[in-house]
């Protein structure tokens, strides 16, 4: 389906947001757009075909992320409108990734809306530390959050403004130590139990059986699996690096299977209008196979991967090899799977017992 013949425009119909498509009356371009998306619907009042206002089909269309800008300038005064503007520009032409840039700009208008008619170029070391110690003391922000905060606006002094790196002395809230939540061999054996959907069985048997996140999961193409080699090629992944993970031998036969009834063209996993399967659907066919499994531990679908990391451990595999597997940059990341591991704490004897 060639996209020159079609026309893009974002629009709303019934009250939802939609995207209209237009093109030169023609038979074939027609057929071509029903077959890519059979659920694509003709608006008579609109004069137009058109599809839901989705991220993954603006992805598919090649139409920009569905950030609106113009709802946030309107709430901050002219002067600091620019920055704003100036700081989501930045952020494009750096690349950085969609959730990095939904946060860094959601921080930083947090910043400019308290500021009102105060231009943030005037601010100093001093102000800045007022307004952080605000956030602590006033609202109640997390370690996190605040530092996902510094981050931001040291992003727009040292990448837009091109000023020297004053900041960098401003103190970090510790980040608490919160230790991975894992489920045991025979937890994870029972998930795989509950889910009887072949393609959500195979994307939660990745997330545990090569140890991916589930965005890595999400985002495997056809050609990442390498059977020849019995490996999977992670493309792009979190600080976009690369890197290959061991196709497991047990979910080969499955693989064969879910190809055979779905047909994927271009992702592993595609969705209902194309394009990669969404993290959220993923994220809940873990949730409802945890519910019919009757394990009720609060943990997410992360947690298939810390297991993954423990159970390696305990089977007695190298660190090193654990941090390149798992894409860590440091080894420290890592390590923190050694205070979870049951094994290294059978070795260690309560006094109590001695008595």
């Amino acid at each position: 389906m060639k996209l020159d013949n079609y026309t893009f425009i974002p629009s709303e119909h019934n009250d939802k947001k939609v995207i209209l498509i237009s093109f030169e009356f023609n038979d074939d371009y027609k057929k071509k757009l029903k077959n890519k998306y059979p659920s694509v619907k003709w608006s008579q009042t609109k004069k137009a075909w058109y599809l839901p206002d989705f991220p993954v089909i603006r992805k598919q269309l090649g139409i920009s992320p569905n950030i609106d800008i113009t709802k946030k300038l309107k709430e901050l005064s002219l002067k600091n409108q620019e920055a704003y503007m100036l700081m989501y520009d930045q952020l494009q032409l750096k690349g950085y990734s969609a959730n990095t840039k939904r946060v860094y700009l959601a921080e930083f208008h947090h910043l400019l809306k308290l500021l009102k008619a105060h231009s943030i170029d005037q601010l100093d070391k001093v102000r800045l530390k007022d307004y952080f110690l605000y956030c602590i003391e006033k609202e109640g922000m997390s370690e996190r959050k605040l530092n996902g905060k510094i981050n931001s606006i040291k992003f727009y002094f040292e990448q837009v403004l091109h000023r020297p790196r004053m900041f960098f002395d401003i103190p970090r809230p510790k980040k608490p130590l919160v230790l991975p939540k894992m489920l045991s061999k025979e937890q994870v054996k029972k998930i795989f139990e509950a889910t009887k959907n072949l393609k959500h069985l195979v994307a939660l048997k990745l997330c545990y059986g090569a140890g991916l996140r589930v965005s890595e999961v999400v985002n495997i193409k056809i050609n990442d699996l390498d059977s020849s080699r019995m490996v999977i090629h992670i493309v792009g992944a979190k600080g976009k690096k690369d890197r290959y993970v061991p196709l497991p031998e047990k979910l080969l036969p499955l693989l064969r299977d879910y190809f055979k009834k779905y047909r994927p063209k271009d992702y592993l996993f595609e969705g209902k209008y194309g394009g990669a399967y969404s993290k959220s659907s993923v994220q809940q066919v873990f949730k409802r196979a945890m519910r019919i499994a009757g394990i009720r531990k609060k943990i997410g679908i992360h947690g298939l991967r810390h297991s993954y990391a423990t159970h390696l451990l305990e089977s007695g595999a190298d660190m090193r090899f654990i941090q390149e597997l798992l894409g860590h940059n440091s080894i420290k990341t890592t390590q923190i799977y050694t205070k979870v591991t049951p094994q290294s704490l059978s070795n260690i004897k309560s006094p109590l017992d001695s008595l």
